[in-house]
């Protein structure tokens, strides 16, 4: 098992909140949610795990710091296609031949599942029309693929669980990867997912701790959220106590601003907007972007388009307390739903 030091050593560098922007030719980043038992395993002692992998593959790879209170870390991969399957096809075997209760991977029918982390707008590309493409994924590498329908917390990723045996694993990682190359600019502008106590403190009908549940062919992901490329410096990790922007203080306005667009559901859009816009007024000042919202849905599913324009800090914040307000709306009516059923109960008695 890994020293507490060792994450520090050899990780991956420090969490980020806005994906990168890879070239399709060159590579992949494939992150997935691991608990702190496996990433000590995927480590080693000393590191020498994380080591080994790296020369046998030659991806880069590391696992994010280890914070109290917290039970899963991210682990991030990246290489080729190829490698990163390769990659998390070793890994997986390592998990496996680690835990004594199992049986040696060589065994047949060893069963087995990795939490892949995609961005929700490239969900539309691994999932496909009707379903097609993740059925075919599915179908030609043997493993079973469960995709959550609901964002992670303060971020624009989802859990896909990829499930099967260590090969069929890679296998169906390997198209996954393939997927998200080839459709590499709908991930541009993804807010990435960093565990934090709250998160480990609030629903956990999704297992893990997060909420989520299996993908359904009528589900509308994939909706498109494009960031045109900042111009600027990258883009630092965003909190609700950042400063404003230069832009709503009165200063000249920035050079490097972002375009965003995100999909909202329609019954969604009034929480956001709140009495006479006063929430999506909030919003905007806090948070120093332009946001402005179609009067109409985008397409057949029913949602509606935000655009959101402003320096990348400005708009990482603008989608963390949109996300917010996204989630305080469902756990209201959640709530609201609880209270019914408990009423009618009454009534029925």
């Amino acid at each position: 098992m890994a020293s507490e030091s060792s994450p520090n050593r050899d990780p991956v560098s420090p969490p980020q909140s806005r994906s990168p922007s890879p070239s399709p030719t060159e590579s992949l980043t494939l992150r997935a949610l691991v608990s702190t038992k496996d990433a000590g395993v995927i480590i080693g002692k000393a590191g020498k795990n994380v080591a080994d992998l790296r020369d046998q593959t030659g991806v880069k790879a590391g696992v994010s710091k280890v914070i109290p209170g917290i039970h899963d870390r991210v682990l991030t991969v990246t290489g080729s296609v190829e490698a990163v399957a390769k990659a998390y096809n070793l890994i997986i075997e390592q998990l496996v031949n680690s835990n004594p209760n199992n049986p040696p991977v060589s065994t047949p029918n060893v069963h087995t599942s990795i939490r892949l982390l995609i961005s929700h707008n490239l969900m539309g590309t691994i999932i496909g029309r009707s379903g097609l493409k993740i059925k075919a994924i599915q179908d030609g590498s043997g493993a079973r693929m469960v995709a959550s329908k609901e964002m992670l917390p303060q971020s624009t990723e989802r859990i896909v669980e990829v499930q099967g045996s260590p090969e069929s694993i890679g296998r169906a990682i390997e198209e996954i990867g393939k997927c998200l190359l080839e459709d590499w600019e709908r991930g541009l502008g993804t807010v990435l997912f960093n565990p934090s106590p709250q998160h480990e403190r609030g629903d956990r009908r999704g297992g893990g701790g997060y909420p989520g549940s299996s993908y359904s062919g009528n589900s509308g992901a994939g909706r498109r959220t494009n960031g045109e490329p900042s111009s600027g410096r990258p883009p630092r990790n965003s909190s609700p106590t950042s400063p404003q922007s230069p832009s709503s203080s009165g200063q000249p306005a920035p050079t490097n601003l972002r375009t965003q667009n995100i999909s909202i559901p329609s019954d969604m859009v009034g929480c956001i907007i709140g009495r006479s816009g006063t929430k999506i007024t909030e919003i905007r000042r806090l948070s120093g972007s332009k946001i402005s919202i179609a009067k109409a849905p985008h397409d057949d599913t029913g949602e509606r388009m935000f655009t959101i324009v402003g320096t990348p800090e400005a708009n990482e914040k603008a989608l963390f307390l949109l996300y917010n307000q996204l989630e305080s709306e469902k756990e209201r009516r959640v709530g609201r739903e609880a209270q019914q059923q408990a009423e009618l109960q009454q009534q029925q008695e």
